[in-house]
């Protein structure tokens, strides 16, 4: 009897241990078929992950080898590069209408700034997620809320208490001087109480305010770069010197217009 019961417990661990590993394989795939399917249906790019790691028992995750594409009529290869992501969340609220997302690490990202001086890539994508989703900014239209009230309940709300991005780099690329580059330092980004209210946060919300942050930092950090290939095209070559000046002088104005709109 004694070694019957044994048997019987030490059965019943090991369908735990395969249960909790089948489920934490099914979500991973889950949440990196979710990223790769509907992100592009939202922005209009492509958006590739390598791979999602989550833990049910610990709540910690890590995402690796995010990679989000450039829209139609831009040139370099990406928007967005994401070596590593780290999360951390309270596992109970995995079975709540809320999931709890206490912290998320983004480390040195690599953001591409493309501008022709008329607009940029990084604000191209906030306008194809603006559309997609019906609504301005950061927060959903309300007079529209009440036009979708099953697809409101159908999703997962979510709340993120800490959103940090540190260490990355822009890649200023002006397509108006041939793709003429210089890379800078991005200033960290940090977020607090994300959708912490009773309603939460949808996904696409949530990617609307760390897009519109990035965005902002990366402009900002840009705005000097630019300047600075602006006034550097002057000496690409002496027999040009005067039509280069002209255009540099055109360029500077155009950087001026370019930042007094973001």
């Amino acid at each position: 009897m004694k070694k019957l019961i044994i048997r019987f417990i030490v059965t019943i661990v090991v369908v735990v241990i395969l249960a909790a590993l089948a489920a934490h394989l099914l979500l991973d795939g889950i949440i990196k078929r979710g990223i790769e399917t509907i992100g592009p249906k939202l922005t209009k790019v492509d958006i590739k992950l390598q791979s999602v790691s989550l833990s049910f028992l610990s709540g910690s995750g890590k995402i690796t080898g995010l990679v989000v594409g450039n829209p139609e009529g831009y040139k370099t290869p990406s928007a967005i590069s994401v070596g590593s992501a780290s999360l951390a969340l309270k596992p109970g609220s995995l079975l709540s209408d809320k999931i709890v997302i206490s912290s998320i690490n983004v480390q040195a990202p690599e953001i591409t700034f493309e501008t022709d001086l008329k607009g940029n890539n990084l604000n191209k994508i906030l306008a194809n997620l603006d559309a997609a989703t019906g609504g301005s900014g950061s927060q959903p239209p309300k007079a529209k809320e009440p036009a979708q009230p099953k697809a409101a309940k159908a999703g997962k709300k979510l709340q993120v208490d800490d959103f940090v991005i540190s260490g990355g780099k822009v890649h200023v690329s002006m397509t108006t001087l041939g793709g003429k580059a210089a890379t800078i330092p991005l200033p960290d980004i940090h977020l607090t109480d994300l959708g912490k209210g009773p309603e939460g946060i949808t996904p696409a919300e949530l990617t609307k305010v760390v897009l519109q942050a990035i965005e902002k930092s990366a402009v900002q950090a840009a705005s000097g770069a630019v300047g600075d290939i602006g006034k550097g095209a002057t000496a690409l070559t002496k027999d040009l010197s005067k039509t280069v000046s002209g255009s540099a002088g055109s360029i500077t104005k155009g950087i001026g217009g370019l930042f007094k709109k973001q």
